[in-house]
């Protein structure tokens, strides 16, 4: 009896040692355990299995697999521990050959291990096999191996398996339905995480903080602001709102649904801001549209030495390009290469992005050809890039070169490939895609794609058939779709058709300032100025105000706007004397001012002194003064650009010998040598 407790107090004092040891990560206090027992020629599958165990919390996996591979024998216990090590290193394959291997039992500890493991490598078949064994053992509704399935299903992209194994088994916890909230947010099944978060909310009182995390993330998907309001408020009761992760979830939460200033409220609040927060409030600033807001927010972060990740500099650049900061978005593309970022995926999908709505797509084009990889998003970036420049041809060569290389397209590169044809006036082409190809790939046609095939069949000149198509596809109540016809109505000067599409469009939106400019503008054009005057009588009537022309360039760190007839700008002297210098230029060259623009009944020489302050000649004249000669000049408009200053502009370039790209609510101009890249349709 003596020798028998002599060796069980041993084996404690070996046990404690090895714990003290692995807390402390001595490893030499736990490499002389094991020689002592080698010594000894001992072997007691307990304390081997803390030998395991302290080994592979030392981070000497290579150490604890040859205890292992030593063991004469083995309990499920020795199987798990060396496992969970393998899985805490990230080391899973390991862990999988492991059980392939396995001279030991298996429990539901084991298992669910294991079953772990293969969510980690999004092993589908192992996992089906691990839950076929779960079955037969009867271990399927142990509490561990279920969660364990839920998610490896969910992280297999398998939602509908992972709702059976959820319906057949009652009692879930907190971690279940986070998986399965996540699951069906991953496939983009919001149904199914509304059926999730409403159980959850019935059946689960205890909340961690990835289960706010998820229901938030619910939130922020369905654009559910009422329940995200909800969560916060128990969120706040617990004082979880001080969590980075809940934090961050609430920014992402309201950003989503369009509330930056609650986004910025629930950041502020933050204790400690790590850069998954500071990216999450400029994502939800560039989400709505408040893009300098979020380039502030970008040099606040470094200044508070906090280091962007490859997400943060995307969400900057997709900032420059909203505010087509072509300047801005270089010193953050070098200011990426300098940090590492630069050949991230997600950071060359936004500078191909910022290129392309800066009117550099050839900058564009490079950082797209020095891709180490691509996804679909930079193959749909680059086709979209090129239809909005009026290359068409360009677009769908890469489209050809998308499918040669057996990349899937999505519903937004039919989009791309759509306006491509309706530039190229390719009606043949544009219905085979939208009829047939898309239904080959089960893409199902959306308002986008109808509204571009509107926009293909006025470019042909078929308006007739345009508005038949309106009429019987899903699209019968788009504003886009009708004004899209109304526009080609104009071109094309089918003021009658045009009377009827106006009066469907202020139908189904009563305010629309541009339904009601171009309605005076057709009028205009054909001298029926009785009609102008009704339609502004009809405006004043409505409370609608024509939104005045607005113009910006930027020129060096500066960026300048204009506003139409602004003639209290600080350099409108110097403005002033280039722009007579220009239109008389380019009279000589053939230009003629375009009256029928000017919704004015006055004398000739007051339309002209009007046309001549537009805008976008007023910011054209200004970077012409102060950018080197030879640069591309980018300017930037918020609304259409006028037929007259379309003209002039074109023969600006002539004269000057400069490329310049107008960016306007429509599109890209890219004018040089006297032709724009839109064929002077739009």
């Amino acid at each position: 009896m003596a020798s028998l407790g002599g060796a069980a107090l041993q084996l404690h004092a070996a046990v404690a040692v090895l714990r003290t040891a692995a807390a402390a990560g001595k490893l030499s206090a736990g490499k002389a355990v094991h020689a002592h027992m080698l010594r000894a020629s001992h072997f007691h599958v307990v304390l081997h299995n803390h030998l395991i165990a302290f080994y592979a919390k030392c981070g000497c996996l290579g150490l604890a697999r040859r205890v292992f591979d030593a063991m004469p024998s083995r309990n499920p216990v020795s199987g798990n521990l060396l496992m969970s090590g393998y899985a805490s290193s990230g080391r899973h394959g390991d862990a999988l050959t492991l059980l392939r291997a396995a001279g030991f039992g298996l429990n539901e500890y084991v298992l669910s291990t294991a079953v772990s493991a293969t969510a980690q490598v999004r092993s589908y078949d192992m996992g089906r096999q691990c839950h076929g064994y779960a079955v037969k053992s009867g271990l399927a509704d142990h509490h561990y191996v279920c969660n364990a399935l839920l998610h490896m299903y969910c992280q297999c992209a398998r939602v509908e398996d992972a709702v059976k194994v959820f319906e057949s088994v009652s009692g879930f916890d907190a971690f279940a339905f986070n998986s399965m909230i996540n699951g069906f947010l991953d496939k983009g099944k919001f149904d199914g995480s509304v059926r999730v978060v409403r159980s959850m909310v019935g059946e689960v009182e205890q909340w961690d903080h990835v289960s706010y995390v998820a229901v938030l993330g619910h939130c922020a998907s369905t654009k559910e602001l009422l329940l995200g309001r909800q969560v916060h408020a128990q969120a706040l009761k617990k004082r979880l709102e001080l969590n980075v992760y809940v934090g961050s979830a609430l920014v992402d939460m309201y950003g989503k649904c369009e509330c930056a200033s609650d986004a910025h409220s629930a950041f502020e609040v933050l204790p400690e801001k790590n850069v998954v927060s500071w990216t999450a409030v400029m994502t939800a600033y560039t989400q709505n549209e408040l893009f300098e807001e979020a380039l502030q927010l970008f040099l606040d972060l470094e200044m508070e030495g906090v280091r962007p990740n490859e997400f943060t500099y995307a969400v900057a650049l997709n900032s420059c390009a909203g505010l087509a900061a072509l300047k801005n978005g270089n010193a953050l593309s070098a200011s990426a290469v300098k940090t590492g970022h630069w050949s991230a995926l997600s950071v060359c999908n936004a500078l191909i992005n910022m290129y392309a709505k800066s009117g550099s797509i050839s900058d564009a084009w490079r950082v797209f050809l020095s891709m180490p990889w691509r996804d679909v998003v930079s193959w749909n970036s680059i086709i979209i890039g090129y239809a909005h420049h009026g290359l068409a041809r360009e677009a769908m060569c890469v489209f050809h070169d998308m499918l040669s290389a057996e990349e899937a397209p999505s519903y937004v590169t039919f989009v791309g490939v759509l306006s491509a044809c309706a530039q190229l006036g390719l009606v043949d082409e544009g219905l085979y895609y939208l009829n047939i190809m898309m239904k080959e790939m089960g893409i199902k046609p959306g308002r986008e794609h109808y509204t571009c095939m509107v926009g293909l069949l006025c470019r042909a000149g078929r308006l007739d058939e345009a508005e038949q198509f309106i009429l019987s596809s899903c699209i019968g109540t788009d504003v886009v779709a009708w004004k899209s016809l109304l526009g080609s109505c104009q071109v094309y000067k089918n003021y009658g058709l045009g009377h009827r599409v106006a009066e469907q469009i202020l139908e189904l939106k009563p305010n629309d300032v541009g339904t009601y400019v171009l309605l005076s503008n057709m009028y205009a054009k054909a001298n029926r100025w009785d009609g102008v005057v009704k339609v502004r009588k009809l405006m004043r009537e409505m409370g609608v105000r024509k939104e005045p022309g607005v113009s910006w360039i930027q020129v060096g760190s500066e960026v300048q706007v204009f506003t139409s007839d602004d003639k209290n700008h600080q350099w409108i002297n110097q403005i002033t004397i280039k722009l007579r210098e220009l239109i008389d230029q380019i009279k000589v060259i053939g230009y003629a001012p375009n009256f029928a623009v000017v919704l004015h009944d006055v004398e000739d020489e007051q339309k002209e002194e009007h046309l001549m302050y537009h805008s976008e000649k007023m910011a054209l004249a200004f970077g012409l003064i102060h950018s080197p000669e030879g640069a591309t000049i980018r300017i930037m408009k918020n609304l259409r650009i006028c037929d007259d200053c379309h003209v002039a502009i074109k023969l600006i370039s002539l004269v000057t010998r400069r490329r310049i790209v107008v960016r306007d609510t429509v599109r890209f101009h890219c004018i040089e040598d006297g032709v724009c890249s839109c064929d002077d349709y739009w």
